[in-house]
């Protein structure tokens, strides 16, 4: 009875350990549900029939109304690591301007990103810098008591 014991003690620790080797999947933005971004034909397809067959855009371009971006990804997160992207898919849609037909569907993969580095300076504000316990008592004293309707200061309006 003791070895039963010890036995279903490992092959539960060794299960455990297995399981927590595979990875949490997070699934993010835009999600196939019948119509695939490739399957939108150029020339025949208007921004109407894109609608209803994908859905409202992820993003619409912040210059020009008229490329509309689907953007999913997928990540992986093993234990308490940071998550990283494991694929990530971005279908740019281009219209044409005069009849919002579709004139180009591209697809773009995690391969076509690049890394922009983030630049670490602050541009400075005008003024000084205040201390913490000038922020919290800088106002101290600057108020005034409301005024009456006769617009003598310091009394207090009856209510």
């Amino acid at each position: 009875m003791h070895k039963i014991v010890a036995r279903l003690a490992v092959v539960s620790a060794v299960a455990a350990l297995a399981g927590a080797c595979a990875p949490v999947v997070g699934l993010q933005g835009f999600q196939v549900v019948d119509v695939k971004p490739a399957d939108i034909k150029v020339g025949e397809d208007t921004k109407e029939t894109v609608v209803a067959q994908l859905g409202s855009p992820s993003a619409v371009s912040t210059f020009e109304d008229n490329i509309w971006y689907y953007i999913s990804q997928t990540t992986e997160r093993y234990t308490y690591n940071v998550p990283q992207v494991s694929q990530r898919t971005v279908t740019a849609i281009t219209f044409n301007e005069t009849d919002d037909k579709v004139a180009e569907v591209r697809n773009l993969g995690l391969e076509d990103g690049q890394q922009i580095a983030m630049e670490r300076r602050e541009t400075p504000t005008r003024g000084r810098q205040l201390t913490v316990l000038e922020q919290l008592l800088g106002n101290v004293g600057r108020g005034q008591l409301p005024r009456t309707e006769d617009n003598v200061p310091g009394q207090r309006r009856p209510d």
